[in-house]
């Protein structure tokens, strides 16, 4: 795929995901009204949108019909949800104390502290309230199946022994110089690379994957997620505010262990692009082994693409 059709293609596929996810938002009455309004104000925040867009791409490769089954986005939806809560969380004084994300205000900034706890916690809540009405709407058993499946991977991944649980070593390691580098990457396979693990692992068992074929996508997923999230210690060294759209130079202010403790940028940036090369040839070969019918060129493009990404 030629790389400005790749581009363009990119660009369409998150405005449908924005588009389909809007219908997810709150209608703002009655009393509770304002944890409702800080609910969609976070989620209509914009982003990447890289984890339902890594679910439905996963689950169109193996075969599935991706965002026109209403199933799978209800899960690509639930998955936007609680990562946005959890940028929420992350940015509560309590947490990292940012004041600003994506170019905006954070919920807490906006809404006060206590709203900005709650709206994280709202959101939490209508992801499984999201998933939870689609399957009881699925007739067909094998479906069914997959999809209590599919939400067990769900609720797994954002737990304690998940994201959640990356979280409490992010916490705990904040200001420890001496914390081996596989502490860090234990508690970035968890806080970044978990939910990705959901997406691309969810997206294959909602298709009706292989085991084989469904650990080959974690696998994909956890390389894609600790290249991602090294990309983000580059990031806050050497972005600005202004691109970024959130405050830079934050992790040494918050005294956060990253790898750019261990590592220059030019070391750390070899180590994003053998992580997503990694990843990449895991894809071709699981392709070439028959784990894969659909087109792989859209997400293998949209890996490579990562590792230069600026925001």
């Amino acid at each position: 795929m030629e790389y400005n059709l790749f581009i363009k293609e990119w660009k369409n596929k998150t405005e449908q995901i924005n588009s389909k996810l809007s219908d997810y938002f709150l209608k703002e009455c009655g009393p509770q009204s304002m944890v409702l309004s800080a609910v969609n104000y976070s989620l209509a925040a914009g982003g990447k949108r890289l984890r339902p867009l890594f679910l439905l791409e996963s689950n169109l490769l193996c075969g599935g019909s991706g965002i026109d089954d209403e199933l799978v986005f209800s899960f690509a939806a639930a998955l936007e949800m609680i990562h946005t809560y959890s940028l929420v969380h992350d940015d509560l004084p309590a947490m990292d104390n940012d004041k600003y994300r994506r170019g905006k205000l954070t919920t807490h900034a906006r809404y006060g502290e206590a709203m900005g706890i709650l709206a994280g916690d709202a959101l939490l809540n209508l992801a499984f309230e999201t998933v939870s009405a689609a399957l009881s709407r699925q007739k067909e058993t094998t479906k069914l199946l997959a999809g209590v499946r599919a939400f067990s991977i769900l609720a797994e991944k954002a737990g304690v022994n998940g994201m959640i649980g990356g979280q409490v070593i992010d916490i705990e390691m904040t200001g420890a110089k001496n914390t081996p580098i596989e502490t860090l990457n234990t508690m970035y396979d968890l806080k970044t690379g978990a939910l990705l693990e959901a997406a691309f692992g969810i997206g294959g068992v909602l298709a009706g994957a292989t085991e084989e074929t469904v650990l080959a996508l974690f696998k994909m997923a956890k390389k894609v997620g600790l290249a991602f999230q090294i990309q983000d210690d580059i990031l806050d060294c050497t972005s600005s505010m202004e691109v970024l759209g959130k405050p830079v130079h934050s992790d040494e202010k918050n005294e956060k262990i990253t790898y750019m403790n261990w590592y220059s940028v030019a070391q750390a940036k070899k180590i994003v692009e053998s992580l997503s090369k990694e990843a990449r040839d895991l894809l071709a070969l699981t392709m070439e082994h028959g784990g894969f019918v659909g087109n792989p060129g859209f997400l293998d493009l949209l890996i490579e693409a990562l590792i230069d990404r600026k925001f």
